[in-house]
């Protein structure tokens, strides 16, 4: 990709497989108003039945949300939110209330993750029924660690590698820079967060990760805020969408270098 290029434009370039990918999650979300419901384990069951042969470990986590206004507390409630595994861990399905989430740390590509995506949305649409969306979007996260954070000015562009590019790194701590981007086309939006965290540091703790040594973070969030019919079909195209301007993203704020000391072949 040239300088005068967008990565917010046009088709995606070839995807080059990394055989020691850096991508440590992704992400796909879909909001939708309140089903109160699915609280209920009764209520659940018929959607547990359904994907239970991809994801059999269901682990539901209780959360407290709390108002506080001038007087203190003004009100709290707590929440179930049903978490379903696969039998090895890798792969997470979340269902809430409001949103339904699939998200892994060992993804293979991108028809896998759509194809497990569609299925887990036939099923909400199947037992849970909501008839719109408030939100779709997709996140993938790449984590530079060890001996190559030092050689991050080679990793990817100056433009992103920004201060730690120069003698002022050594000195830094945490550096993060973050974007909102508009897609032509009212398309949706893209965020990217990048930059240097330090050892048990991250920007966002439900989905990274924090580890014992710094690491320098690439982070993409397609999405649209659009309240609109839920259709399956449309919803899994419009995931790929996304999925193919972060790609393009990324592509375009690392270098060949970067490709190639993580497996691909530029």
């Amino acid at each position: 990709m040239t300088a005068d290029e967008t990565p917010l434009t046009g088709p995606p370039p070839a995807e080059v497989p990394l055989s020691d990918a850096p991508l440590v999650r992704v992400i796909a979300q879909v909001r939708f108003p309140l089903v109160a419901s699915v609280e209920k384990r009764d209520f659940m069951a018929p959607f547990q039945e359904a994907i239970r042969a991809e994801y059999p470990v269901l682990r539901p986590e209780q959360n407290r949300s709390i108002i506080f206004g001038q007087q203190g507390v003004m009100d709290s409630s707590d929440n179930t939110i049903w978490r379903f595994h696969d039998a090895r861990g890798v792969w997470r399905v979340t269902l809430a209330p409001d949103f339904l989430a699939l998200e892994t740390g060992l993804y293979t590509n991108r028809d896998d993750f759509l194809d497990r995506l569609n299925r887990v949305l036939e099923a909400l649409v199947a037992y849970v029924d909501p008839k719109v969306i408030d939100r779709l979007g997709v996140r993938y996260i790449d984590r530079v660690t060890g001996k190559h954070l030092g050689d991050l000015p080679r990793l990817v562009r100056p433009e992103v590698c920004g201060v730690l590019s120069t003698p002022l790194a050594s000195h830094a701590r945490h550096s993060i820079s973050e974007t909102v981007f508009v897609l032509p086309d009212n398309a949706g939006q893209v965020l990217t967060r990048w930059g240097l965290v330090p050892a048990q540091g991250t920007v966002d703790p439900a989905a990274v990760d924090a580890i014992d040594e710094p690491s320098w973070l690439l982070d993409i969030d397609a999405f649209q805020t659009e309240t609109r019919a839920l259709d399956v079909e449309a919803a899994v195209q419009q995931a790929r969408g996304f999925a193919e301007r972060i790609y393009s993203v990324f592509r375009w704020a690392v270098t060949d270098e970067f490709l190639r000391r993580y497996g691909g072949q530029p």
